[in-house]
């Protein structure tokens, strides 16, 4: 006997943003103040998203301790993305982001200060003065080292002043779209009480940060799964350059947790286990500030050469150098995380550090305003009222290596940048499009099904999930080959299967964590495929993508965006041109990156 289908309760918003984090909220943010009825979905309370997390800073050419200009940070953010950053993009990121931090002290940030009451900037790996003929600059601004923090809470707050509304604890499962392929809302999940929501908007944002839990050894907090990824991926459109994962150097060695990039900034340094500063060998000029793709390869060469500490897997990270008072004061954050994650203080002991996958450069991909876009050489379309912002989205400001500081100037620079262009599109457009007749029951009948598969023998999602990241970090890790790609394909396509007939270990609807839990594997495994899929297509070293058979960068065949969807059973790869031309300034041409 057929059961009836579940009641799905409505909901209608001028527009429905998925995720809780800085972009999410920005966007939000600037919708509410204009008028515009926004619903925020997030899988958590707000201010524990993974935002909360960024410590070292924001980038913005200030210039309060010595002269910048936004041209030498596009420069610097250009080189590190080792040319594979869209230059519009980046032009109007690094032009906005002076206007974009004083707005954030405006709201009520607490910024770290200098002497004269301005905002305290640090140096960090990559930056430059004048077009890399300059010297180190210090472009970061900081609260402390909880920037991330600081941004996130105000943002929030604001959006509370302003009437945004908040459905916290909701899983999205499904993209809603009409025969024209026009994007009209979400079908979620309610956490706390179980049940079926699908809600309905002209514009629907998605904002729902990374997928660091790819990898077993991640920065990332256990709720960065890459949801909002899985959500477009199934809803058939592509993903960009997922080969790029960024592996930050300073993971707490055997934990993973981010020990900042601040702490070399104020003056911390790497040693090997024969007590050597190692980086003179892999970025002469300017050692421990050099990229962050350029150190982690240097940190894990170390290691793989018998240099590691007693010779393991770490090096040491030393700032018991530093004057203590600067560590109170500027890096209290890393200090308390070291006392309790390694055990050792850093005023008295080095850190036992080792790479630690922490950034998702690729995503889905979208232009400077956030609209989410499909296609391949020969051009690109726009999703009808689709929008992506934040570590889910490829705008593509990071490309192949995402510098230091700029990734909460991302989340706030097309946050806004999202928002004008919503409220641009809501203008023109009164009434919402009808829903399709049957929308939300597909994704109601997919979570029916593996409630019904309860009970069933086989290995649980904990399980499933460890096996795939242990694949991740074996087989598209630090430093990847053909054949190593090739094998990492292998298993994870047979853990696929696995993963496709098994069940959550519980079937309640009320807090079922094993059901969402659940959730995030079924979307993981895709995107880890999609991952090793466009790694092997890669035949190039580019930033973080580094693979050991083709160690030098090919920019005749591989100055282009790798573009993966679902195809069958399988993983479809195309590509589409990067955008070299600027808003209103000459192109970066590729050269050799020296640090």
């Amino acid at each position: 006997m057929n059961q009836p289908m579940p009641t799905i309760t409505q909901h209608l918003f001028d527009v429905v943003v998925v995720g809780a984090g800085g972009a999410g909220l920005r966007a939000a943010l600037g919708l509410s103040e204009s008028s515009a009825k926004v619903a925020v979905l997030s899988k958590v309370l707000p201010t524990r998203s993974h935002t909360v997390s960024a410590q070292g800073g924001i980038n913005a050419a200030l210039g309060n301790g010595e002269e910048d200009s936004w041209h030498w940070h596009m420069y610097d953010t250009v080189k590190g993305s080792d040319y594979l950053g869209d230059q519009d993009a980046i032009e109007y990121m690094c032009r906005a982001a002076p206007r974009l931090v004083l707005e954030l002290e405006h709201l009520g940030v607490p910024f770290s200060r200098n002497e004269d009451g301005t905002v305290y900037q640090r140096p960090f790996g990559g930056q430059s003065k004048k077009l890399g003929e300059g010297g180190q600059a210090a472009r970061t601004c900081a609260a402390a080292d909880r920037t991330g923090h600081a941004v996130l809470h105000t943002l929030y707050q604001q959006n509370l002043r302003v009437g945004t509304t908040f459905f916290n604890e909701f899983q999205a499962l499904e993209l809603i779209r009409d025969d024209e392929g026009t994007v009209l809302g979400v079908l979620a999940w309610d956490i706390v009480n179980g049940g079926y929501h699908l809600f309905q908007g002209k514009a629907t944002v998605i904002a729902t940060g990374g997928a660091g839990r790819l990898f077993r050894t991640s920065t990332n907090a256990h709720i960065n799964t890459g949801d909002g990824m899985a959500l477009a991926l199934n809803a058939g459109l592509q993903l960009e350059d997922m080969e790029f994962f960024q592996f930050h150097p300073t993971g707490i060695a055997g934990v993973g947790i981010l020990i900042s990039e601040a702490v070399r900034g104020e003056g911390g340094y790497l040693v090997n286990g024969e007590g050597e500063r190692f980086m003179s060998r892999y970025a002469p000029h300017v050692l421990d500030l050099a990229s962050r793709d350029v150190v982690a390869r240097a940190i894990a060469t170390e290691v793989a050469q018998g240099r590691g500490i007693g010779g393991g897997d770490r090096v040491h990270l030393k700032v018991d150098h530093l004057d203590p008072e600067v560590i109170k004061s500027r890096l209290p954050g890393i200090r308390e995380l070291s006392i309790k994650f390694a055990g050792v203080d850093p005023i008295k002991a080095p850190i036992p550090v080792y790479p630690s996958a922490h950034y998702t450069m690729g995503g889905i991909p979208t232009n400077r305003f956030g609209e989410v876009v499909e296609g391949d050489m020969s051009g690109e379309k726009v999703v009808p009222g689709f929008y992506a912002i934040g570590e889910c989205a490829c705008v593509s400001v990071h490309g192949a290596n995402r510098l230091g500081g700029n990734s909460l100037l991302d989340i706030v620079v097309f946050g806004r940048a999202c928002a004008n262009k919503v409220l641009e599109q809501l203008a023109g457009q009164r009434y919402h499009k009808p829903l399709p007749e049957g929308a939300g029951e597909a994704g109601v009948a997919k979570i029916e099904a593996l409630l019904a598969r309860v009970g069933r023998e086989g290995p649980s999602t904990a399980e499933l999930r460890t096996k795939m990241q242990t694949i991740m970090d074996r087989y598209c890790g630090v430093f990847r080959t053909d054949a190593v790609l090739a094998q990492g394909e292998q298993a994870l396509a047979a853990l696929a299967q696995e993963v496709a007939a098994s069940a959550p270990g519980f079937a309640g609807r009320p807090f079922n964590t094993a059901l969402t839990e659940h959730i995030e594997l079924l979307g993981m495994m895709e995107l880890a495929r999609a991952v090793a899929a466009s790694a092997r297509a890669r035949t190039e070293s580019r930033g973080a993508h580094f693979r050991q058979d083709y160690p030098e960068r090919d920019d005749a065949h591989f100055q282009k965006h790798t573009l993966a969807r679902l195809d069958g059973g399988g993983i479809a790869i195309d590509y589409k041109p990067v955008r070299t031309q600027p808003l209103t300034v000459e192109t970066f041409a590729p050269k050799p990156r020296v640090y």
